[in-house]
């Protein structure tokens, strides 16, 4: 079989080099389209389903959040496994799928379950999707080098101007924010005036909350002008929040500010970030959606960053502390010298032992076409550019080289061997 193949190529030249062409050309396209990451993906094909009820204790958050969704979420079609984890405020189940599932597929089919189980949870829970990204996902952290300004001032500057501008650009799944204080009010009550006021922690909250909305009226014409009537409640500042009417007492308003005091403050925090021991910093990770290319995403957020930095108050700039760019480009500059180093090298030893140039073009031109032909085959399983898949490539290299030299050392053999006998058969006609 292998004869008749060198046999039939050996004849038909033109249609062996146009087919080499044509796959060479493939390859680099199929080499522009192949997602570049440096870090194989391994991670499971999952969904996250993320609750939060903060201020409940981790078996509470066992008993009536992980348990129902665990059991519920079981039936859902194509899936391997549930794994459900319980913590102070918090419930995390991950939904463990075929690995051949679509993982938008797979992510519609949680949230049409999730749908259904509302009445098996707390009044007020509502169960939401984690983002759309994988274990390796985390491809570039940052923060915020604002000396000037306080720490509730860079996390509002990062929740309300950078991460809103950040999660525009393709291939973008999150922008997860870290540090800083989440500035909120605080209303403090003393249980000593609400027992003389004999009101109790719910009417102040109902009082509040009804003080903090807006509703909507109707519309009239006037002077053949139609105006919506609405009106404005919400609350603004710490005088209007202490001015909030609770309960009347003999014509008299009690108001927040005569059962307690109300204060901005910052959301109580778990943890703080602190960088290189300078201090706490304020930043966001940006996390890449699921099967995205790495490469252009991160490009994708430096040249967004120098948009987004013109708007920044004067003083506050970006400060990159993990960039997985940078191993990007180191694997990809690896496998270029490694491409380079064996082709001149192949080149110089085969010029050296066959002494025949025609031998060693033979030779270095197999690399970048089978180079190619991997690319192809790369984004045909869906396989990214990374460090295991281009140390493949580059390991492989060697043995391209070495059956090409085997080869073309094998037809000088063989071409000797039949000149030898030519020779002979030659002599013998003559004599």
């Amino acid at each position: 079989m292998v004869h008749r193949i060198i046999e039939w190529s050996l004849r038909n030249r033109f249609i062996v080099l146009a087919l080499a062409a044509g796959l060479f050309v493939w390859g680099l396209i199929s080499v522009k389209k192949n997602p570049i990451d440096a870090i194989p993906d391994l991670s499971e094909n999952q969904v996250i389903v993320f609750t939060e009820w903060m201020g409940r204790a981790p078996q509470l958050i066992e008993d009536q959040i992980t348990y129902p969704l665990v059991t519920n979420l079981q039936g859902l079609p194509r899936i391997k496994y549930v794994r459900g984890t319980s913590m102070f405020g918090m419930s995390f189940i991950y939904i463990i799928f075929e690995d051949d599932v679509d993982i938008y597929w797979a992510r519609s089919r949680v949230l049409e379950r999730l749908s259904t189980l509302a009445q098996t949870l707390p009044q007020g829970i509502s169960p939401r999707l984690g983002p759309d990204g994988t274990g390796v996902g985390h491809i570039l952290w940052y923060t915020l080098d604002a000396p000037n300004l306080d720490l509730g001032e860079q996390r509002a500057i990062q929740d309300w101007y950078v991460k809103f501008a950040l999660q525009n650009v393709p291939g973008v799944s999150e922008i997860a924010s870290f540090g800083g204080f989440q500035k909120q009010y605080s209303i403090t009550l003393d249980p000593n005036k609400l027992l003389y006021y004999k009101l109790s922690v719910p009417n102040v909250i109902a009082a509040v909350r009804s003080n903090n909305n807006e509703a909507g009226g109707r519309k009239f014409e006037m002077s053949d002008i139609g105006y919506i009537i609405k009106t404005t409640g919400y609350l603004q500042s710490i005088d209007q929040i202490q001015n909030i009417p609770v309960k009347n007492e003999g014509g008299v308003p009690v108001r927040v500010a005569d059962l307690g005091t109300v204060q901005m403050t910052g959301e109580t925090r778990l943890g703080i970030f602190d960088q290189n021991g300078e201090g706490e910093r304020v930043g966001g990770i940006v996390v890449m959606r699921y099967g995205q290319n790495a490469d252009a995403v991160i490009n994708g957020i430096k040249a967004k960053m120098l948009e987004v930095a013109k708007g920044l108050p004067e003083g506050v700039k970006f400060d990159i502390v993990y960039d997985r760019g940078k191993l990007i480009e180191q694997s990809v500059a690896s496998i270029k010298h490694t491409l380079i180093e064996e082709m001149i090298t192949v080149s110089i030893i085969v010029i050296i032992f066959l002494f025949n140039w025609r031998s060693a073009v033979s030779i270095v031109i197999q690399i970048p076409i089978t180079l190619a032909i991997s690319f192809i085959l790369l984004n045909a399983f869906g396989i990214s550019s990374n460090i295991m898949s281009l140390t493949g490539i580059a390991l492989a290299i060697g043995v391209i080289v070495d059956n090409g030299i085997i080869m073309s050392e094998n037809a000088y053999k063989n071409l000797a061997e039949r000149y030898a006998v030519w020779q002979k058969t030659q002599k013998n006609k003559t004599i």
